[in-house]
């Protein structure tokens, strides 16, 4: 039986593992296993699982951006207009006026940093609710959209369509994979492991509370077996087709916000906003920074978001962006971020991300309608929050409850006691 609690201590959230998320990943993996059953194994497939990355890569770096917006406390409205905007910008820019494509991605972070600021600085600096603010920023951008695309569809060129509708190219010797995609998983594994190893020995170092050998053993297994089981579907798929372009670029993002979040001065202060945003201006957190950076970086990964949607498509069009929103806060929401703010973490928002892609496409496969497609993403995100409240209200296994285990101040494992501290910063400096 100890063995079985430590499994469940350190696997499944204790402040050892690095992996608080687990509990979402259970919900994950048995979507993933109802609909490979359900559509007589499609669901698994590697041209499903790339067309999954392909579609729903936009809405996972929009969750990363609303991540940030929801710890701080926030919320946008206007991420989906804000993208569609930016998208018929640069499409015009290129078809019309000629300009480079990477240029016009250029100009579309510019575009994206600009909308950004002129957001950021009505919430940051006048005081007005980011809720007001971002539902005149939807209204705004939507109009403009259609004002300058004249609501019309506005074709991009082929180099522009790579980020969006390219795959790692075919290299090297025929192995009947994409040799760059494995090599990508080979890195992966490599990182992992690098990354158990260094955490375990800074917390030896620290004379820290060890999960046991055997549990980080088993956490790694995991964790390889996944990254292995992934790297053959997406390299396996139909020549020239592979992992995309647009994973690789979410990949990146989601290394890198990670990092900042968890590791960082900057990240930690977003937290700390989040959860007491008066005691941290006491501490000498600069609020007005911290709310204007959390605006301006969301409209600035939805700008990227449009783009590559607008790549993938070909063209933008005046429909461009339609209920994004709604889907990068059902993610953030499901991953296991509080309303109230202060909680949340990329990895978690990545997989809530995935519950949602995944139901989504399994439906499809199955040829269910996309108007109970909508009922049944609106009911799965009510019950899963419902669930995990009642769970934490009875004491039970809580996802909420389990990220929040580092911030109670009744709990002798915690790491901190005060909202500053970052979910799954157990080796971080503390931020001064």
């Amino acid at each position: 039986m100890s063995r079985i609690t430590d499994l469940q201590k350190n696997l499944f959230g204790g402040t050892t593992s690095n992996a608080r998320q687990f509990g979402m990943i259970f919900t994950l993996v048995a979507i993933v296993l109802l609909f490979q059953i359900w559509t007589g194994g499609l669901t698994l497939t590697s041209g499903n699982l790339i067309a999954v990355v392909s579609q729903y890569s936009y809405i996972l770096i929009l969750a990363i951006g609303m991540l940030m917006v929801i710890v701080a406390g926030h919320i946008d409205l206007s991420v989906g207009s804000v993208a569609a905007f930016t998208g018929i910008v640069v499409a015009k820019a290129m078809q019309e006026h000629g300009l480079p494509w990477p240029l016009g991605i250029l100009l579309g972070l510019l575009v994206g940093a600009a909308i950004g600021a002129w957001q950021g600085f009505w919430v940051a600096y006048i005081g007005v609710p980011a809720f007001i603010v971002t539902l005149a920023g939807m209204l705004l951008f939507r109009g403009g959209n259609q004002y300058i695309g004249n609501a019309d569809t506005v074709p991009v060129p082929e180099g522009f369509r790579k980020i969006g509708a390219g795959f790692l190219p075919e290299v090297g010797p025929d192995t009947g994979y994409n040799n760059l995609t494995l090599l990508l998983g080979l890195a992966a594994c490599a990182g992992v492991v690098w990354r158990e190893w260094q955490a375990r020995r800074t917390r030896l170092e620290m004379k820290a509370d060890t999960a046991p050998l055997w549990v980080a053993g088993v956490r790694l297994a995991v964790m390889l077996g996944v990254i292995v089981f992934a790297t053959l579907r997406f390299a396996g798929g139909r020549v020239g087709t592979s992992l995309p372009i647009s994973g690789i670029i979410l990949i990146v993002l989601v290394l890198a916000y990670s990092h900042y979040t968890r590791n960082t001065i900057g990240g930690r202060h977003i937290y700390a906003v989040g959860g007491n945003a008066r005691a941290a201006e006491l501490s000498g957190v600069k609020l007005k920074r911290v709310n204007f950076f959390v605006m301006m970086n969301m409209s600035v990964l939805a700008a990227l978001a449009g783009m590559i949607f607008v790549a993938r498509s070909s063209a933008s069009g005046p429909q461009d962006g339609l209920s994004w929103e709604l889907d990068a806060i059902a993610a953030v929401f499901i991953g296991g971020a509080a309303v109230s703010g202060g909680l949340g973490t990329v990895s978690g928002s990545i997989v809530g991300g995935l519950v949602m892609a995944l139901l989504n496409n399994g439906l499809q496969l199955e040829g269910v309608g996309s108007d109970m497609v909508q009922i049944i993403k609106g009911l799965v995100l009510l019950l899963a929050v419902a669930f995990d409240v009642y769970n934490k209200s009875q004491g039970r296994f809580s996802i909420t409850g389990t990220l929040m285990r580092p911030f109670r101040r009744d709990d002798p494992a915690g790491t901190a006691t005060v909202p500053a501290q970052a979910p799954d910063a157990d080796t971080a400096k503390v931020a001064g």
